[in-house]
């Protein structure tokens, strides 16, 4: 067991860095069994700090071959020296620090710094992997302008590219090569980037709003040359956005994009420079389906727009990441939105939030959209800094509206330009450009949990008044066991007998037409009323339209008020969630209940209706129609029983598929296309709404339907239509044609690795056929490697995050098959293993029969010699009473 406990470090103690870099020079020699790198840092005291502190640098696993100061070599007496820091008592106040240190980047499976990745090198410095490189002060408020001077072997290396602009190449003795990049805007270490392989090089061009002309380039191994045409619209489009909805313009004159096999993370925003997993850049209609596409233009979109939301104005420490992460999520949803469905999209990040962000909000690693402690920053790039982020920017776009918004960004931008801020600044210009006062809003900054509103509801028939009254809360979380009420936008909207959405008149002398259908009702204590007027009869409320702050909502809602939603509500979101919540409680209702016990009929009916409605959005529909997931379920439960809840959601499938079957074959036979591959949001809707249905027929085990599928598998012309019938197939108990299924498009994709890895998710996620039995045998198969991130995704964190019948097996069998594995990752690569732990949590959610099981796995975890920090401090916080 680890004797000494890891650092905590806290907000409360920050302090400005007693020493600036102006000039970064960096000098990379790049061989086989490792790499010299030369670095000489332009030094000055920072007048803000206190005078006659000592230089330290920060450092991981290097080895020091020289540092000189102000052109003089230091003897071993001049400074101390470990892998982990260079530390010299005695220096001027302006100085030339030159340092030469030798890393082994073939040799990094932790994929942080200076790493190699099928052949290639790349880096990823954020959050401190730059310190791997050579010694730095490697924080975010340390900002300075960089050259970098790359040199290697021509022949396996033909590119070398960091930040910036290319300034100067040439050749070397040897067969070597080299070219040098500056990046004529400050940044911190961990934006620096390089890259050097034998790649294929794909260009576009840009022209910005105001005529300048931007080189686009992209690069890949060469069997992925024609994957490159999608991320290159995408980045177009970004682009051409950010001009028009926010007016930033790009500002260097070459954007290039790196697609890497081996990367922990989904992409990086490296100015200029940015690096992309290559299952989240690389794209075509035969191996990527419909949500890859999706997601791919969100995450190019995403790492661009990081151009000004997190370069030109960056974070100053890592507790303000959500400065950055937060806001510019929040931009690539807007774009989304614009770019498709904005119901569907609003869809499915609620999702998302409410199922996993809730989860991460109600256990043991909690933590406020601005955490005040950390033991291991790589922990904290969680859905709470980034989605819970998000959602706190849109609560500041509701309540100041577009144009007070847009007024607030432009303010932050031209105001912190070129330096590293906090979250306060940022609300401190939304502040200053509206005039509103959102000092109580701050808390959603502050406090962890998820806010709870309690609803209450009383129609006066006399008066023609309805009135709501809202109680909120907020429940306690490690470390803050008192809450404050916060400042909460909950839109609503009431819905008339005959459908139709009523005008809300908060006074009785308020013009009807003049009322709007929706308000934004403004929460700041710990209970309001509102009373509306003019009403005729009672209304069903329409709560948290768009779900406009991540809150939960208690109302006690009927079945029939629900179904009577599922068709009227005018709001899409709510639509969805009427949907959801009857399903829901359907499910909830059969849990331990004999088995002839029959669903709801009035369940059938609101599915029959929406399976004919031809009218409403179909990519709503398709969403619809799908019932709650396992996952969700669970986050509903006080106490979860997984395989009570998997039982009576199987069985409400069961029957719905059953006596929906001929509507299902209609719905599938009529939304089937001919024709080429279209990325078009009809087509998108068409082909989810068929896949749907086709699902539901394979679950079971319908003959037409097992037909359908296989005829659609064998001539699919696009990926999202051959996964799809290979996921039906594999969820359904036709064996031989799913093997048969399976072993064609291993064979057909087996030297595609973006691909494989859907196949092995498909497996490994798969209720009916992902038995531990058969994910064990997957890690054997030759297609798995180890070493790479998105396989282990794929296959492990697929079954622990989807699979969710299989991974809670009462006998912990799961538990163990996840605790072994994240013990020997925990020696290669500490990021993936601690993010591995999630699932083992929030043990205390669960029955006992579970919990015993997970709090094992937990201690196993725990009782690991020398456990690394990142995986420490996950499993202490979960086990911690």
């Amino acid at each position: 067991m680890r004797t000494s406990q890891p650092q905590t470090i806290y907000l409360k103690d920050y302090e400005v860095p007693p020493f600036l870099v102006d000039h970064t020079d960096l000098r990379f020699e790049l061989f086989e069994d490792g790499a010299r790198v030369h670095s000489t840092l332009s030094m000055r005291r920072n007048p803000e700090s206190a005078a006659g502190q000592p230089l330290e640098l920060d450092g991981d696993s290097l080895e020091l071959e020289s540092v000189a100061l102000d052109g003089q070599a230091l003897s071993d007496r001049d400074y101390e020296a470990t892998p982990a820091s260079l530390r010299i008592d005695s220096v001027p106040d302006q100085f030339s620090l030159s340092v030469v240190t030798w890393i082994r980047p073939q040799d990094n499976t932790r994929l942080e710094g200076l790493y190699k990745s099928s052949g290639m090198f790349c880096t990823q410095c954020e959050a401190e992997g730059f310190r791997c490189i050579t010694y730095y002060p490697d924080r975010p408020d340390v900002m300075a302008r960089f050259r970098t001077r790359i040199e290697a072997d021509q022949s396996r290396y033909p590119v070398l590219l960091s930040n910036g602009n290319d300034v100067e190449r040439g050749e070397l003795d040897d067969g070597r090569h080299y070219a040098v990049w500056e990046d004529p805007f400050p940044k911190p270490s961990y934006l620096f980037a390089l890259v050097a392989g034998d790649l294929v090089e794909k260009r576009d061009q840009f022209t910005t709003v105001s005529g300048r002309e931007i080189d686009l380039r992209m690069y890949v191994e060469p069997r992925n040359a024609e994957k490159c045409d999608h991320a290159l619209v995408s980045l177009k489009k970004a682009m051409r956005w950010d001009e028009e909805v926010y007016g930033r313009e790009y500002d260097l004159d070459i954007f290039m994009i790196v697609a890497v096999d081996d990367f922990n993370m989904g992409a990086m925003e490296n100015k200029g420079l940015n690096i992309f997993n290559s299952s989240c850049v690389l794209a075509s209609p035969d191996t990527a389906t419909d949500m890859a596409f999706q997601r791919i233009e969100s995450i190019v979109a995403h790492e661009y727009f990081h151009n000004w939301s997190g370069n030109r104005v960056t974070c100053r420490d890592w507790f303000q990441l959500s400065l950055k992460e937060g806001f510019t999520v929040f931009r690539d949803t807007q774009f989304s939105s614009d770019m498709g469905s904005p119901t569907v999209k609003r869809i499915e990040d609620a999702s998302l939030l409410r199922t996993a962000q809730f989860a991460e909000d109600g256990g043991p690693m909690a933590h406020p959209v601005r955490p005040d402690s950390y033991m291991e920053i790589s922990n904290f790039y969680t859905l709470t800094v980034y989605e819970k982020g998000c959602e706190v920017v849109r609560m500041i776009h509701t309540l100041l509206g577009p144009e007070q918004f847009r007024a607030g960004s432009d303010l932050y931008f031209e105001r912190h330009d070129g330096q590293a801020v906090t979250t306060d600044d940022f609300v401190r210009a939304m502040e200053d450009a509206s005039g509103r006062d959102l000092s109580q809003f701050r808390l959603w900054y502050e406090q962890a949990g998820t806010p709870r509103l309690t609803v209450e509801d009383e129609y006066d028939d006399a008066q023609g008044t309805y009135r709501l009254t809202i109680h909120q809360s907020v429940p306690a979380t490690p470390g803050q066991p008192e809450k404050q009420p916060q400042h909460i936008p909950f839109a609503v909207g009431l819905i008339g007998e005959q459908g139709k959405a009523l005008p809300l008149r908060l006074s009785a002398d308020e013009d009807e037409n003049d009322a709007p259908t929706q308000r934004v009702l403004e929460l700041t204590g710990d209970s309001h009323t509102f009373t509306f007027h003019g009403l005729q009869a009672r209304p069903v409320p329409s709560l948290l339209q768009g779900f406009s702050a991540p809150v939960r909502v208690d109302y006690p809602w009927t079945r029939d008020q629900l179904m009577f939603l599922m068709s009227h509500d005018p709001d899409g979101f709510n639509r969805w969630d009427a949907s959801q919540r009857l399903a829901s409680d359907v499910i909830e209702s059969l849990m331990h209940q004999p088995k002839d016990v029959r669903t709801d009929r009035r369940l059938l009916t609101a599915y029959r209706h929406l399976l004919a409605d031809r009218s409403l959005d179909q990519a709503l529909v398709a969403r619809m129609l799908q019932l709650p997931t396992v996952a969700a379920l669970i986050e509903q439960s006080e106490t979860a029983d997984v395989q009570a809840i998997h039982e009576a959601r199987r069985r409400v499938l069961t029957e719905l598929a059953v006596e929906l079957r001929d509507d299902l074959v209609a719905c599938y036979r009529r939304n089937q296309e001919s024709g080429e591959y279209r990325l078009e949001p009809e087509d998108i809707a068409r082909r989810a709404l068929k896949n749907t249905a086709l699902a539901w027929l394979l679950h079971v085990n319908d003959e037409e339907g097992r037909m359908l599928a296989v005829k659609q598998f064998e001539g699919a012309t696009n990926m999202t239509d051959r996964a799809s019938a290979l996921r039906a197939l594999v969820n359904s108990d036709f064996e031989g044609d799913r093997q048969q299924a399976l072993d064609r498009f291993y064979g057909q994709f087996k030297e595609d690795p973006q691909v494989v890895e859907q196949w092995f998710a498909i497996q490994a996620s798969s209720p009916n056929a992902g038995s531990l039995a058969h994910v064990e045998a997957l890690l054997e198969h030759e297609a798995f490697d180890w070493k790479n991130p998105n396989k282990i995704r794929s296959v492990v964190g697929a079954f622990a995050g989807q699979n969710l019948s299989h991974f809670h097996a009462k006998d912990g069998s799961g538990y163990r098959f996840l605790a072994k594995h994240i013990l020997a990752l925990d020696e290669t690569n500490p990021q993936i293993a601690a993010r591995l732990v999630s699932p083992l949590t929030r043990w205390r959610k669960f029955k006992n029969v579970y919990s015993e099981g997970m709090k094992s796995a937990l201690e196993t975890l725990r009782d690991k010699p020398d456990l690394s920090k990142d995986v420490y401090e996950v499993v202490h916080k979960s086990l911690k009473d």
